[in-house]
């Protein structure tokens, strides 16, 4: 059997828009689907989202693919302070000062090909570079809004190579603040661009 697939944007160039209003947009483009039969797969930042979408409708699986996760009532901002594990320290180098929007971009293509794209080949590094939004810092100052961890089956991807989430800290994380299933795949931070076969078979024997 087929699966359907749905790709969306987040609103992260939105200096007023909080993770809530990232999970809407979700539910919003998930509102035809039926109850018991969507997984939901977040990468990266997107690993604050998924979870209030699972707080608002039923989900068959939460899926993590190199993932940031929450904190329960704790601002993603503190994480990023008090946890020093979390993220390869050399990234914020990066990035760009903040726009008048409270938004940060990443403007060096060679951290950006380093950190995000590791494994890819330098024309698709490059396109991918383009095509990467600023993000708000403003859903980082608010405390996560639920109280726990939505009761999902959750499983988390971790990337061996990954040079923006550390795998360490990603594995430890999956087991203490989800419980989760944990499944290992080789390359760097963006699989869906570096080895798109393998993430879709991963994804889908775990579907």
């Amino acid at each position: 059997m087929g699966h359907r697939v749905i790709a969306m944007d987040l609103p992260c160039d939105d200096g007023s828009a909080s993770f809530d209003d990232y999970a809407d947009v979700v539910c919003a483009a998930l509102r035809n689907c039926p109850d018991d039969d969507l997984i939901l797969v977040g990468h990266s930042l997107a690993g604050n989202t998924i979870p209030l979408v699972a707080a608002q409708r039923p989900v068959r699986r939460l899926i993590y693919l190199c993932a940031l996760i929450p904190i329960p009532g704790q601002p993603f901002a503190e994480q990023l302070t008090d946890d020093s594990e979390m993220l390869h320290p050399d990234y914020p180098h990066g990035l760009g000062e903040k726009d008048s929007g409270g938004c940060r971009s990443w403007i060096d293509k060679e951290l950006a090909h380093f950190h995000l794209f590791g494994d890819c080949d330098e024309a698709t590094a490059a396109a991918a570079f383009e095509r990467v939004r600023p993000q708000a810092s403003y859903p980082y100052k608010l405390p996560f809004p639920l109280l726990a961890m939505p009761a999902a089956d959750s499983t988390y991807v971790v990337c061996t190579e990954d040079r923006m989430v550390n795998p360490d800290w990603a594995r430890r994380a999956a087991r203490e603040r989800l419980q989760a299933d944990l499944v290992e795949l080789p390359g760097s931070h963006s699989p869906f661009l570096s080895r798109p076969r393998q993430l879709a078979e991963l994804l889908h024997g775990l579907a």
